[in-house]
């Protein structure tokens, strides 16, 4: 296998973390955009929702067999596993639109994985992603001011996550793999004044670190 997943058994992940919609996200679909495939696509939902609002044609790829049973329900057509064992199952120069919301930070090979996807991708087409932001202000609160890193069952910090991102190192890994980027902007803001402040006393510095993720909209060059 080039590269896993090596997930932890999500059996025991926290209620509703296969159901997430996804709501902020939507806006980097595009409106064209008419076969989308969904990588940890979950139940399904952020998939319907596309379904509902595009009419377009919704695949998934899900490695929880509970999860993807549900999801088959909902969208049109769903693998269940890991996306390196599955790649050869998908068309070549299909998808308008591949999405990755908080996938790419469990691969054990995120690289791998993108690279592999770009011969799915349609010409025009893009990849639309949401990567935790390790440089998340709560985070390196806990980090430099209470010496703490403490793995959680959900957020920025998941038990499975294996690979971390800044906003920075996002902005370099796709460059280096050949992908133009179109956008990428935090999400999930930290709305405290008291960060304002401190933003602003450190001439911006931390700007990035108030976003607990980041969106990116990128393309094949």
């Amino acid at each position: 296998m080039a590269y896993s997943q090596n997930l932890q058994n999500l059996s025991v992940k926290p209620e509703g973390y296969h159901i997430q919609t996804r709501p902020e996200m939507m806006k980097y679909i595009p409106d064209s955009a008419k076969r989308i495939l969904d990588v940890g696509c979950g139940q399904g939902l952020f998939g319907y929702q596309l379904k509902q609002k595009l009419s377009a044609e919704i695949w998934g790829i899900e490695i929880d067999k509970e999860a993807s049973e549900i999801a088959r329900t909902k969208i049109d057509k769903v693998l269940t596993g890991d996306l390196a064992d599955l790649i050869d199952s998908l068309p070549d120069k299909y998808f308008d639109c591949v999405v990755f919301n908080d996938v790419l930070e469990h691969l054990a090979d995120p690289f791998n994985a993108l690279m592999l996807i770009k011969d799915k991708i349609a010409e025009d087409g893009i990849i639309v992603s949401s990567i935790p932001n390790v440089r998340y202000f709560y985070n390196l609160r806990d980090l430099l001011l209470k010496k703490q890193w403490k793995y959680e069952d959900a957020g920025i910090l998941d038990k499975t996550h294996l690979r971390f991102f800044t906003q920075r190192s996002i902005v370099e890994m796709f460059n280096s793999l050949g992908y133009e980027i179109i956008t990428i902007e935090g999400i999930n803001p930290i709305r405290l004044w008291k960060f304002n402040l401190l933003n602003l006393l450190s001439l911006g510095y931390l700007s990035d670190t108030r976003y607990v993720q980041f969106a990116c909209v990128v393309k094949p060059k």
